[in-house]
């Protein structure tokens, strides 16, 4: 049995990954912090060791022996995080898993970055070698990893980046505020609506991800894996709405006030240690613009995203409610 290593499996993403692969037969050391924590436990296929990605010597001994590595894990949107752990965490842990590559020799190390690193997209849709626009600490981290991962690559290590768009379905909780709101008729669309989304149903990443450690065209490239298609945010609310059987919300209230707020709330939370219920990077929702090509991954990999939009609402809609987190 062919073992891989993934990093960030008791997260969203990399759960279903481990999940996935062990399905497929692979036998799957998963490196966690504290186990029993999460969206994994011990499951068939799965060994989950625990360590810490910032100290090298538990990503070295964790990774010992497997063929793939899959580094997932990473640290997102926390207002309440100093800029430093950011760091730590997206920078040093990838460089401590390049190097645990370094010394073990894998096929192929499969690195996640994340299409935040072109920011604002200066072109609709943007491509792999759009300009780099990242615009806050989260974006800025991934993209000095994602630079170690490529020049891993042009020293001759088998590295993959991929780029994915923002990611939903059954397990998430990250849009559960925007299906909870629109379920109750609270959601308020701020700005026009018209700016642009991209989501990517999470089954369908994760067997771009896969064919990214395997498919041999893979090896030392870079590649977007999104949905079929972008949407505005307002045409998204309401396939949100249609999804939960509800009416569109109607009605756009300004920006300003709400960023006002979120800075606020920034200034008076972020020096104790809490994260603050609103914060700048979540308005980028409604401010920034995210719309992408997946065709090279479609002609190099035969990546093929298969559930649609309204399709993927309609699934994490209902993992919500047989959960209890719709009333």
């Amino acid at each position: 049995m062919t073992n891989v290593f993934v990093t960030g499996a008791t997260g969203f993403l990399g759960g279903h990954l481990a999940r996935t692969l062990a399905r497929r037969g692979y036998s799957v050391r998963a490196l966690v912090r504290r186990p029993g924590r999460g969206t994994i436990g011990e499951e068939p296929g799965i060994e989950l060791i625990e360590g810490d990605l910032a100290r090298p010597e538990d990503v070295l001994a964790a990774s010992a022996g497997c063929s793939t590595f899959y580094h997932i894990a990473a640290l997102y949107r926390s207002a309440k995080e100093p800029d430093s752990v950011y760091h730590d965490v997206n920078v040093g842990g990838t460089a401590n898993v390049l190097e645990a590559a370094r010394r073990h020799g894998p096929d192929r190390v499969v690195h996640c970055s994340t299409i935040g690193v072109h920011g604002d997209v200066a072109e609709i849709p943007a491509v792999e070698n759009s300009s780099f626009r990242p615009h806050d600490v989260y974006q800025r981290t991934k993209l000095e990893g994602e630079l170690l991962a490529r020049a891993a690559a042009r020293e001759g290590m088998p590295v993959t980046v991929f780029r994915p768009a923002a990611i939903y379905g059954p397990g998430d909780t990250r849009f559960l505020k925007l299906f909870k709101s629109v379920n109750t008729g609270r959601f308020r669309m701020f700005g026009s609506g018209q700016i642009l989304y991209h989501m990517t149903y999470v089954t369908d990443l994760v067997a771009g991800i896969i064919l990214c450690g395997e498919h041999p065209a893979a090896e030392g490239e870079t590649y977007i894996l999104a949905g079929p298609r972008y949407t505005t945010i307002a045409e998204l609310v309401a396939v949100v709405a249609q999804a939960l059987g509800r009416p569109v919300p109607r009605g756009r209230l300004p920006l300003r006030p709400l960023q006002l707020a979120a800075r606020a709330c920034e200034l008076i939370c972020r020096p104790l240690g809490i994260e603050p219920p609103l914060h700048r990077r979540r308005l980028d929702f409604f401010t920034v613009n995210r719309a992408f090509s997946i065709e090279k991954a479609r002609r190099e990999l035969g990546y093929r995203p298969q559930v649609d939009i309204l399709q993927g609402c309609r699934l994490t809609a209902r993992w919500y409610r047989e959960n209890g987190l719709l009333k």
